[in-house]
């Protein structure tokens, strides 16, 4: 990811994002802009040199702030790096409660998937990453130290996803098991994609996964042939 794909991100997220707002919206508009922008600078820096060969300094550096903004958002690498997943979360929770209130549960949450996967990312039918940018990801991902962050991501994933699925269902995202038990297999669904696209030879398309796991699912899992 270049700088001037992070520009294009940010301009992307004004695009979806924007229209008439007060300044309360605006701000924090402007605050979750620099939110991904640092997120992304991150991952690109991380994905490039490794985790331990990149400072926050680096970071700041290449985002175009200070380092006291990155701690204005962020603890440590590690948030940084998982909060492009949570953020991707919460754009597919987002995308879902915008489908129409009548699409089977399934269908709805397939068509959130795409919308959310490509989310600053072009089109998700066309995604073909660099082999070196991929291998750097796959060794991102894998580091010790980012398992913890990415379960606190997820787990709030989990919660953004059965507060949309309670919204649509008329159920309790607390008290009820239909949106929690929804939302973590969801999640878990988004996991293993994500994984068997980092995993294949060459990476397939991210749309055929995702409308494949979620196809799946609204078949009821049946046991392959």
């Amino acid at each position: 990811m270049t700088k001037v794909q992070t520009l294009q991100l940010c301009r992307l997220c004004k695009f979806r994002y924007g229209g008439r707002m007060d300044a309360q919206g605006l701000r924090e508009r402007k605050k979750r802009e620099t939110r991904i922008a640092l997120s992304w600078a991150t991952i690109r820096l991380v994905v490039e040199r490794g985790l331990d060969n990149v400072r926050i300094e680096d970071i700041a550096a290449e985002a175009g702030v200070s380092t006291r903004t990155f701690s204005n958002y962020f603890a440590t690498k590690g948030e940084a790096i998982v909060a492009r997943h949570f953020e991707r979360a919460r754009a597919i929770a987002e995308q879902l409660r915008h489908r129409p209130a009548d699409e089977p549960i399934w269908t709805a949450v397939t068509e959130a998937a795409l919308a959310g996967f490509a989310l600053g990312e072009g089109d998700v039918e066309d995604v073909a990453p660099d082999e070196q940018w991929l291998s750097g990801v796959r060794l991102m991902v894998s580091e010790p130290a980012l398992q913890s962050e990415f379960a606190k991501a997820g787990a709030a994933a989990e919660a953004e996803f059965a507060a949309v699925i309670a919204e649509r269902t008329g159920t309790d995202a607390t008290n009820d098991l239909y949106p929690r038990l929804v939302a973590a297999t969801v999640g878990a669904a988004l996991t293993v994609t994500v994984q068997q696209w980092l995993g294949t030879e060459p990476p397939a398309s991210m749309a055929a996964l995702l409308r494949d796991v979620f196809g799946q699912l609204a078949a009821g899992l049946p046991a392959p042939h």
